[in-house]
């Protein structure tokens, strides 16, 4: 067993709590700022961490939910689905993937936040489908139904065939519509 404190962890995870962040928020400023409330939330909390289970899972969970207790809470919040405002105030890089991204991003944007959290967990996250339902908390059959639907319909949205190879350079991008993950369990 371990005698590291798993504090020490947290920062380890930060890259891919952003990453979920920024797949629920579709806005860097606001994905940063429920990564940042996640945290404390977990460091005020760290009591009921149970050593030894998943601290990566746990620091998803408290994510997860800190999102949507701000969703709920946030009504009358300035909307930018299309990304015009956050695309005004960054410069796009200028690599050969670019245009590709650019369409996934809108299309991963149209899909339910359901389907995409559930893509992102299983796709880019790395979870299988029992941690993800975990972090969820519904049965594994609907995180498989989510992301199966989710892949589908990016699929679709991206007019790719069965047989078309995907061409794009970000990893990420590519797992999470990659039916080789389906297999992940």
């Amino acid at each position: 067993m371990s005698t590291t404190d798993p504090r020490e962890e947290i920062v380890e995870h930060l890259p891919a709590l952003r990453a979920f962040a920024m797949s629920l928020t579709r806005n860097a400023s606001t994905a940063d700022d429920v990564v940042q409330d996640s945290v404390e939330k977990a460091w005020k909390n760290f009591d009921k961490f149970q050593p030894g289970t998943n601290l990566r899972a746990w620091l998803f969970t408290i994510l997860r939910n800190t999102y949507y207790s701000s969703r709920r809470k946030v009504k009358r919040e300035v909307s930018d689905p299309e990304g015009v405002f956050v695309g005004q105030m960054s410069e796009k890089p200028a690599h050969d993937g670019h245009l590709q991204f650019e369409e996934f991003r809108k299309a991963f944007a149209k899909l339910p936040d359901e389907q995409r959290e559930a893509l992102t967990l299983v796709g880019a996250g790395g979870f299988s489908y029992e941690e993800a339902a975990e972090m969820c908390n519904c049965a594994i059959g609907t995180i498989k139904s989510r992301a199966n639907r989710g892949r589908s319909r990016l699929a679709e949205l991206l007019h790719l065939r069965e047989d078309e190879p995907l061409e794009m350079t970000d990893a990420q991008t590519t797992a999470v519509v990659s039916q080789r993950s389906v297999g992940r369990i």
